[in-house]
C-alpha cells in the first residue's frame, strides 16, 4: 500500500519533541534516496521545516589523505560525527538566532562552510545521513527525536550510485569497482541497524515522489 508524503508530513509533525524543535533523522544506504526523500518532506513541511544533511560533516580530501583513509570516503570515520552531534544538539535547542550549518558541493566532493542558514523560526529540521543509528554514532541520536530508516530497491539503488560515480568523474569501471568495494560494504553495515528505527519506509511505495537518488 503506497504511503502518502502528506501522510508522512503528519507524522513527523506528530512527533514529539524532547528540547525546543522537531528533529527528525532519516537514516538509510547509499544511493537509497535519503537526501531527495529529506527534501521532498520538508517541501511538504512547509516553510517553517529545514533540511540539515550531514554530508556536510563529510571529512575534507586533505584530511582523508593526511589519514590515510581516503579510498574509504563515505565510510563512517570519515565524517566528523562529533562535530554532526554537536550541530544536532545546539538545533534542537532551539537557540534565539540564525545557526549556520555545512554543505557539501557535490561538483567538487567537498564539504562548504556555513552553506545552510537555520533561522529561529524553523519548527521541523529534517537531517538525512547513513550512519544515524550505528553505536558510534549515539551523540548525533541523542540530538533526534525520531530516526526514519528508508529502502530502496537494491539494483536501482545500486545503479544510481554506479551513476553518480561516474558523473563525478570516475570511469564505468572504477565506478562499479568502487560501489562494490565500498558503498556496498557500507549498505550492509547500515542495513544491520535498521530495526532501530522508528520507522522503515520503502520508498517505492511513497506517493507522489518517485525516482529518488540519495
Amino acid at each position: 500500500m503506497a504511503e502518502a508524503l502528506s501522510d508522512l508530513a503528519a507524522a513527523a509533525r506528530s512527533i514529539r519533541p524532547a528540547r525546543n524543535r522537531i528533529m527528525l533523522g532519516v537514516a538509510g544506504a547509499p544511493g537509497a534516496g535519503k537526501t531527495t526523500f529529506a527534501r521532498a518532506l520538508v517541501a511538504e513541511l512547509g516553510a517553517d521545516a529545514a533540511h540539515v544533511p550531514m554530508d556536510g560533516f563529510h571529512l575534507a580530501d586533505v584530511t582523508l589523505d593526511a589519514l590515510g583513509i581516503r579510498d574509504r570516503k563515505g565510510a563512517p570515520e570519515t565524517f566528523d560525527r562529533y562535530g554532526y552531534a554537536r550541530l544536532l544538539v545546539a538545533l534542537a535547542s532551539r537557540p534565539p538566532h540564525t545557526v549556520y550549518a555545512p554543505g557539501f558541493e557535490r561538483d567538487i566532493e567537498q564539504p562548504i562552510a556555513a552553506a545552510l542558514a537555520i533561522e529561529p523560526n524553523i519548527d521541523v529540521v529534517v537531517t538525512e545521513g547513513n550512519y544515524l543509528l550505528l553505536d558510534g554514532w549515539r551523540d548525533a541520536r541523542a540530538g533526534l527525536d525520531e530516526i526514519w530508516f528508508v529502502r530502496e530497491d537494491e539494483t536501482l539503488r545500486r545503479e544510481r550510485l554506479i551513476a553518480r560515480h561516474i558523473a563525478f568523474g570516475k570511469t564505468p569501471d572504477a565506478a562499479r569497482d568502487w560501489v562494490a568495494s565500498v558503498d556496498d560494504a557500507n549498505a550492509r553495515l547500515i542495513e544491520q541497524s535498521a530495526a532501530r528505527a522508528d520507522r522503515v519506509i520503502r520508498l517505492g511505495n511513497v506517493s507522489p515522489v518517485r525516482s529518488m537518488g540519495e
